[in-house]
């Protein structure tokens, strides 16, 4: 029942998951929303990177045509938030996540083989953005190195392109420092904090949410992989890198210094996408039920141990 609600692209489904999420967060950072006026604009801006979040990943995916005509992804996406309520907490996750996709975004346009250069200095650029706000968004620069290596064998040049777009940020940064802090570079500037310790996931919900997760994600990106070859040609190379962002993604939740869940809202955007994908071609609609049935009892079981 639940997927075929969102089986087709309809206005309504855009309303019931920014709806959800507006829920989500209220709930989640009620004690702030309701506090000093600062608080509460810190607050209200954290929710509409949120809301953004969702409109732009439909974007994304109807832009280049990464799915069929249907509502899969931005479901999966709300529900996502609905497993990890507390990423909605971290305007730095928030700001580099959407950054990431900004970067995303440029990279999956490569598939046109227009605009080659300014796509990829924009994705650096963005790529660096996200940096200032969370270190570890660095990594996502290996999908900078993918798309050069699925549409840029024949011209080396472009690999200079997207380091440009880096340099420019940095350039930025070293004059907005100077001017108002008379420095070039501060410590706040790149912080790389990181951490290998695992306890805080020791307890029954989030156990219950990573085994759910995990298991969906090895289960539909190994199934993605085998439905490759039989994509559209043109379309390859942007999975490819979508399944790379999500396993990048995974990475950059590993040694997150923050482990409550919000460390894999960078997990999100590309999960969505395969996810879809899967829920697309699966022709037993009970199965598709049970996916989508488990992202939405997770939390509610969580919240019962």
């Amino acid at each position: 029942m639940i997927t075929s609600i969102f089986s087709k692209s309809k206005p309504i489904n855009f309303i019931i998951v920014v709806v959800f999420i507006i829920l989500l967060f209220v709930i989640s950072n009620f004690s702030v929303l309701f506090n000093e006026l600062d608080e509460t604009l810190k607050a209200i801006l954290k929710l509409v990177i949120a809301v953004f979040l969702v409109f732009l990943l439909d974007f994304i995916i109807s832009k280049n045509n990464l799915t069929k005509k249907n509502s899969y992804a931005i479901m999966t996406f709300g529900l996502l938030f609905g497993m990890f309520p507390e990423a909605l907490k971290y305007s730095d996750f928030l700001f580099a996540n959407l950054f990431v996709l900004f970067a995303l975004r440029r990279l999956i346009s490569l598939q046109s083989h227009l605009h080659i250069k300014k796509k990829l200095f924009d994705a650096g650029f963005w790529i660096m953005l996200a940096t200032l706000f969370y270190f570890w968004s660095i990594l996502f620069f290996a999908l900078v190195i993918v798309a050069l290596i699925y549409h840029s064998q024949n011209d080396i040049k472009n690999a200079i392109i997207p380091i440009v777009g880096v340099a420019t940020l940095i350039v930025l940064l070293l004059v907005h420092n100077v001017i108002l802090h008379n420095v070039f570079v501060r410590p706040s500037d790149f912080e790389r904090f990181a951490s290998l310790d695992y306890t805080p996931y020791n307890s029954r919900a989030l156990i219950l949410k990573f085994t759910i997760l995990f298991t969906s994600f090895i289960w539909i990106l190994i199934y993605f992989f085998k439905t490759l070859p039989d994509k559209n040609k043109r379309l390859r190379p942007s999975y490819f890198l979508i399944a790379w962002a999500s396993i990048i993604a995974v990475l950059v939740g590993i040694i997150a210094p923050v482990k409550n869940g919000s460390e894999f809202i960078f997990l999100f955007a590309p999960f969505s996408i395969i996810m879809a994908n899967y829920i697309e071609v699966i022709s037993e609609r009970w199965f598709k039920e049970v996916f989508v049935t488990l992202l939405i009892i997770t939390p509610i079981l969580s919240l019962l141990l």
